[in-house]
């Protein structure tokens, strides 16, 4: 007999919601008390550990040291509830009108509880090929923190998988593609003097502008351009580069010291190469101000860098998530995922998961009780699919 009691997906999904993992929070407790739910049933899962020592990934094993295995992978931080007019405590999950409200039901704690809820389901079933659980932090910051947990999943004793199903919300179709991401802060230093003396020094914003003038006709370039073979299914059919907010300057007559903003695209798989173009951009501004003020210039720091999900001939991934689903159909996003991490590093990736991507960082974020319903339909399915 368990040692612990067996939860259902949604009492797993209400105590996942309880965690406040906000990225700039510690996820520890929620990482707690899923590694010692799974110890209670026999599962031994491992940590990777942050380098600050405030987080950490968790991944788990379970079946035959066999090929064909099946990664679920899912991240456990959220995004802040700050300035939100939410209707209920957002980390306390409660039900209206067949809706489970809470922050993180849908992006992604849905998924989470439904994978845990597999694995438990699945740790004595005869299963011939093994099931994994993945679950990372700070997603919602860049999708760069879970190359710690795909290497360690690497060089860990367990069975390679053949397939991870990321499940970030999709209304459990099959997303095969989704743009990739990089991005750069970008410090521009200038050189103050009055307004009125403006050739003589060095107006931070207006250089940065110059910047965001190159983004501009980048964008519009793009946009009169034919779209690529890759590109096409996207909406919109192009890469896209993006300045969201900027902060510079002192007062109306004097010329910015400072100016400071993210500069990022978001990149249809195939296209390689932006990290370049825009230091190259930045270099070019950089080289203008020196010779204004050579004690003036421009920084760009790495921000993130979030690879593409290119769809694959062949893959396991989407062959196993389609039959599973029977969905047939062609779906890409434009918003990122950890998907194309694990795929640059060999795996095959798919994202399948449950919820719909619109309630995702929304005041009164929900997942229908419906389609927590066909995640635990699919995750049976999945089971059974390992048996053969």
């Amino acid at each position: 007999m368990p040692q612990t009691p067996t939860l259902t997906t949604r009492e797993i999904l209400a105590r996942l919601i309880a965690f406040p993992t906000v990225s700039r929070d510690t996820n520890l407790p929620l990482v707690d008390w899923v590694q010692d739910y799974l110890a209670g049933h026999g599962i031994a899962s491992q940590r990777v550990m942050s380098p600050c020592g405030t987080k950490a990934h968790l991944f788990a094993g379970i079946g035959p040291d066999a090929p064909g295995g099946v990664a679920l992978s899912g991240h456990t931080d959220v995004v802040p509830v700050d300035g939100q007019n939410w209707s209920s405590d957002p980390f306390e999950m409660v039900e209206r009108d067949g809706k489970l409200y809470g922050r993180g039901t849908c992006d992604m704690k849905g998924f989470d509880a439904m994978a845990i809820a597999a694995m438990v389901k699945a740790k004595d079933a005869p299963l011939k090929r093994p099931l994994q659980l993945a679950l990372s932090y700070d997603e919602e910051v860049g999708c760069m923190a879970v190359v710690e947990l795909v290497e360690a999943l690497k060089a860990s004793d367990l069975p390679r998988a053949e397939s991870v199903i990321v499940g970030e919300p999709s209304m459990m179709k099959v997303v095969t593609g989704h743009k990739g991401g990089t991005g750069f802060w970008v410090h521009i230093e200038g050189f103050e003097v009055h307004s009125s003396l403006q050739p003589y020094g060095v107006s931070a914003i207006h250089e940065g502008a110059r910047l965001i003038q190159w983004a501009n006709d980048m964008n519009d370039a793009m946009a009169a351009a034919e779209p690529s073979v890759l590109a096409a299914p996207f909406d919109p059919p192009y890469s896209t580069l993006h300045v969201g907010t900027i902060s510079g300057g002192t007062a109306n007559n004097i010329t910015a010291k400072t100016c400071d903003f993210m500069l990022g695209v978001r990149a249809v798989p195939g296209e390689t190469g932006w990290a370049d173009k825009m230091l190259a951009a930045g270099a070019e501004l950089d080289a203008r101000i020196k010779k204004i003020r050579p004690e003036a210039g421009v920084t760009m720091t790495p921000a993130f860098g979030v690879p593409p999900l290119t769809p694959e001939d062949d893959g396991p991934a989407e062959a196993l998530a389609r039959r599973l689903t029977g969905d047939n159909g062609l779906h890409v996003v434009s918003y990122g995922t950890e998907g194309g991490q694990f795929q640059v590093r060999g795996y095959s990736a798919v994202i399948c998961g449950p919820g719909d991507i619109a309630q995702a960082h929304q005041p009164d974020e929900f997942l229908e009780v419906s389609q927590l319903a066909a995640g635990d339909a699919f995750m049976d399915k999945l089971i059974a699919d390992l048996y053969q």
